[in-house]
């Protein structure tokens, strides 16, 4: 066996260099690849529109549906989730740029999450709109069981002096607003956004069911006994859930003296979301979306205890109907905006 001989394979100080130079060049040749890939997995999802919901009763699908479960079977089936520090449920997406979570009940635990997903950066809200959704009350004197409603205006229920019936003068409310908290108490939602959710939307077919139809005869309001309709009106956020006749009244009062439309929907939480996102990125992409399933009041023959405790068999019916008049209403607003990006990313157009 020979050996090679070392100086015919012998490299000069420039042969090196030309050799660590085509090494280093190969090498980023190999590794490019990779960072891009890392650098494009790190970039934020582009969000074009943000679902909201409150709660869900089981899984996000195959049971009985809450809030979130049609907005889940329609976008984000098979996605994967997105989990937030600070949020109560995680974030999923699809390649859409259509992005929905369920954020809990009431103002702190809806609130909270809210600010944790727009904070996040995983996540770009820069443009993008909102359609915070649920189920709510609604006054017979207004609307039905089944109707599903675009707020016009989000007014918080709490924030104001209250006291005791008793301890005031008969028929007058016992509600007195608070001094200090005129930009946290009251939103008006950009009018061209509502129109365009009420052109988009108004003529969608409605579910029904023969529980609710037979419910709403109990009152003797005509706009109780109609079938479920598309809507607009003043949605009132409170962490209480109010019944009876008085409150409902009261709901009215305070309405009509921060200056907002007639009181159709209670609910709890929208108010203090759009607080957050008004926060962060303004409120002209906010929209409020609910469906009843309850009257906020007995019919004439109830008391207020035995509306708000009823015996088996004695609740309004509908409630799964409702949840996918929901999304029925909400999917052609949100499929319309992401078809048409070009027109809605730099704002609401003109109805």
């Amino acid at each position: 066996m020979s050996l090679l001989n070392p100086r015919r394979f012998s490299l000069g100080s420039r042969g090196l260099a030309l050799c660590g130079a085509v090494l280093l060049a190969t090498a980023c040749a190999s590794t490019s690849p990779t960072a891009e890939t890392r650098a494009a997995a790190a970039a934020p999802v582009k969000v074009k529109v943000f679902v909201a919901a409150m709660f869900e009763i089981g899984q996000n699908t195959g049971d009985r549906a809450g809030e979130f479960q049609h907005w889940y079977e329609r976008y984000w089936k098979g996605a994967t989730p997105v989990a937030v520090p600070g949020a109560l449920q995680p974030v999923y997406c699809n390649a859409d740029g259509v992005c929905g979570a369920v954020l809990g009940m009431g103002k702190v635990n809806s609130s909270s999450s809210m600010q944790a997903i727009l904070l996040n950066p995983k996540f770009d809200f820069s443009q993008a709109y909102y359609v915070i959704s649920g189920v709510a009350g609604t006054p017979p004197q207004r609307g039905t069981i089944g109707e599903v409603s675009w707020a016009t205006w989000l007014v918080d229920y709490d924030l104001g002096h209250r006291w005791a019936p008793e301890e005031n003068k008969p028929g007058e409310p016992t509600f007195m607003p608070r001094k200090g908290y005129e930009e946290y108490r009251r939103f008006k939602l950009n009018p061209d956004l509502v129109g365009w959710a009420m052109k988009l939307s108004a003529d969608t077919p409605l579910k029904d069911a023969e529980s609710a139809r037979k419910y709403r005869l109990r009152y003797p309001d005509a706009a109780a006994r109609r079938a479920p309709f598309v809507g607009t009106g003043t949605h009132m956020t409170g962490d209480t859930f109010f019944h009876g006749p008085g409150m409902s009244k009261q709901a009215q009062y305070i309405a009509k003296l921060y200056g907002a439309d007639d009181y159709v929907i209670t609910e709890m939480e929208a108010a203090a979301i759009t607080l957050v996102i008004k926060r962060t990125h303004g409120t002209d992409r906010v929209m409020s979306l609910r469906g009843a399933v309850n009257f906020d009041q007995g019919n004439p023959k109830e008391s207020t205890l035995q509306h708000l405790d009823p015996a088996p068999g004695e609740t309004a019916g509908g409630f799964a109907e409702t949840v996918e008049n929901i999304a029925l209403v909400g999917t052609r607003v949100v499929d319309h905006i992401v078809k048409n990006w070009p027109t809605w990313s730099a704002g609401v157009p003109k109805p």
